[in-house]
């Protein structure tokens, strides 16, 4: 009997440029575990916050992050960061001081070293769960986490338009503060990486951009070899 392709997929873009309503929408059509790496920064910024750690002293980040651990539960198709085997309420990760401070910390090499490893064995839990793929969002992800994704993808759209659905969703954040750390920080820069799929939302609807991706997934799962159970 066959067994369809494992799928990796690897979403990179700026705030609010639609990953995560792109890769819901791919994770639910495809059976593909959804992972939201901006949220594991998020999460962790929570923690240090909590912990009265300040980005500007990254020796007190370092060793608190020693006794951070972290784990995994799965919220249906989405793979969510725990720790202390707690996962956060959405709520209390989007507040305006999350937003104002998730990118100082997620620029630390520090912080992106603890959240490496754990990152690049997500594809091994979703093959666990029987998942027919991997779909992971954030900023370093086809180029640094997952460079050999089967599909690589770069998500962007003029500010103006990525504030408005910000602000469409009831959040606030500094889109171009955001945009201006991630892509200037030393370590794993926002960047489009080499060869990935650059995708201008701007003018495109959640639906558009999701069909043109499918087109690409379904291509990709039939020019892949079939597993095959003996």
């Amino acid at each position: 009997m066959g067994i369809s392709p494992f799928i990796t997929v690897a979403v990179d873009g700026g705030a609010a440029s639609g990953k995560s309503s792109t890769s819901r929408a791919l994770s639910a059509r495809f059976n593909l575990m959804h992972v939201d790496t901006g949220s594991h920064y998020r999460t962790v910024t929570l923690a240090l916050m909590q912990a009265g750690v300040s980005p500007e002293d990254s020796a007190a980040v370092e060793t608190r992050l020693q006794a951070v651990p972290l784990g995994t539960v799965l919220e249906g198709r989405t793979a969510r960061l725990a720790i202390n085997s707690d996962v956060p309420a959405d709520a209390k990760l989007r507040t305006p001081e999350i937003n104002a401070l998730v990118s100082p910390f997620a620029a630390l090499p520090a912080v992106r070293r603890f959240l490496f490893d754990y990152q690049r064995s997500l594809a091994a839990l979703a093959r666990a769960h029987g998942f027919d793929g991997l779909i992971m969002e954030g900023r370093d992800i086809g180029s640094v986490i997952m460079p050999d994704a089967d599909l690589r993808l770069f998500l962007e759209a003029d500010p103006a338009a990525r504030a408005a659905r910000r602000v469409a969703e009831g959040g606030v954040d500094s889109i171009a503060r955001r945009d201006q750390i991630d892509a200037s920080r030393a370590t794993a820069p926002l960047v489009c990486p080499p060869g990935a799929v650059r995708i201008d939302s701007t003018h495109l609807s959640l639906d558009e951009v999701v069909e043109k991706v499918a087109v690409l997934l379904e291509q990709l799962r039939a020019a892949k070899p079939t597993v095959t159970n003996s």
